[in-house]
């Protein structure tokens, strides 16, 4: 091989090595929509974090809208390092695909759900329409903005949040139905997602009350100050899990694995469980959700399960094509 080939190939070589090096020290989070501000601060506390117990450089992407949908999208190719959704059937929709490990729920603590949530009400400054709690939402007049659950977690635990409210009371699925059907009449347009219902209810003044998760509360207040709307707390809601987990697929391709692990791990520290609350994200940590005791307002919750089996199931029976919800939303209809 004369000395021009050999400069060639080891410059190849060079750079070959130097992309895989920066491929392992690149990540790529994709996540729900409500979650953006929160993963902002916390890779910054992650970064921190690799350097100081590693000496190492660390880039962290984020990647964020409707929860199924960028689920979806990791499936078709979308190379994610991690995932970090609002609903475990989202995660295990790629752990069926072969996308994650199928024992994805074993690999971290509190079945890899770091973090939780709850549904609350946003409505306009004043409550100028008085809705307390879930009746209320179904009265004549009413405007709820909701995201559409087929393309995102936060739509689904809306739907699954208004159906539970009924069988807290001691009702029956058929009345549950009932309710949610009138509820879906009430609504004007679905959103995508978190996000698109934010800017829905705020930027484009539709609706009279906003369901969403707890956390975007806090987003709102920042994002497009304070007063401009009233949170409720509905006598009953449902405990919403975040899981997360590491896509096994890129990990394989990029030798990433390891410093995707370290970055989900990390979400379990003090730290973060601490950047959580600062989000309104419920952290797992007893003592930080005890410390943030004036954030998280005692709100009597109920599980998935204990209604629907597990959001697998709850995902077949109401949210696939041809489900319940499929029969009590028509879009348009009054």
């Amino acid at each position: 091989m004369n000395s021009s080939k050999l400069k060639t190939l080891l410059a190849a070589v060079a750079l070959a090595a130097g992309g895989a090096a920066f491929a392992q020290n690149q990540l790529l989070n994709v996540s729900y929509d409500v979650a953006r501000e929160f993963y902002k601060d916390y890779n910054q506390a992650f970064i921190a974090h690799y350097k100081k117990t590693t000496g190492k450089d660390v880039k962290v992407d984020q990647a964020h809208g409707g929860s199924s949908a960028q689920a979806r999208a990791v499936n078709d190719g979308l190379e994610a390092d991690v995932v970090t959704f609002n609903t475990t059937t989202d995660v295990q929709f790629l752990a069926d695909n072969g996308v994650v490990a199928k024992d994805w729920a074993k690999k971290f603590p509190h079945d890899a759900s770091p973090t939780t949530s709850t549904m609350l009400f946003l409505v306009r400054n004043g409550n100028p329409k008085n809705i307390k709690d879930w009746d209320d939402l179904v009265k004549p007049g009413v405007q709820v903005v909701v995201v559409n659950p087929k393309t995102g977690g936060n739509g689904r635990y809306a739907y699954l949040g208004a159906w539970g409210s009924v069988r807290e009371k001691g009702g029956t699925d058929a009345q549950a139905a009932e309710f949610v059907g009138k509820l879906y009449k009430n609504v004007p347009v679905l959103a995508k997602g978190g996000r698109d219902a934010t800017a829905t209810f705020l930027q484009r003044n539709i609706g009279d009350v906003l369901i969403t998760f707890e956390s975007e509360v806090v987003s709102i207040d920042r994002e497009f100050g304070k007063g401009k709307v009233d949170a409720v707390y509905p006598s009953v809601s449902i405990t919403a899990e975040n899981p997360v987990a590491v896509v096994e697929r890129t990990a394989a391709k990029k030798g990433s694995g390891a410093l995707a692990k370290a970055y989900l791990d990390y979400l379990y520290s003090d730290e973060a469980q601490e950047i959580a609350a600062k989000h309104a994200i419920r952290p797992r940590s007893e003592a930080v959700l005890k410390k943030h005791a004036d954030v998280f307002k005692p709100i009597k919750q109920f599980t998935v399960a204990k209604y629907f089996g597990s959001l697998t199931e709850a995902q077949k029976v109401h949210f696939n094509d041809g489900g319940q919800f499929d029969k009590l939303y028509t879009p348009g209809a009054k």
